[in-house]
């Protein structure tokens, strides 16, 4: 499960991160917008695995 958590984290950071630069380089402040929100749950959501990774006993 973690495994599959961590790489919608990345997916969704990079689909955010295409969505920003498209949106920035078109002009499209709503769709540059749209890349930064989802670029930051991405971000939120690897966060979440790293505190439940540093958490897990050993």
């Amino acid at each position: 499960m973690a495994k599959d958590e961590k790489g919608r984290a990345k997916a969704e950071q990079a689909k955010g991160k295409v969505k920003k630069v498209v949106g920035g380089a078109v002009g499209n402040e709503s769709l540059k917008a749209e890349g930064k929100i989802e670029e930051s749950k991405g971000d939120l959501r690897a966060a979440k695995e790293k505190a439940k990774d540093a958490i897990k006993p050993k």
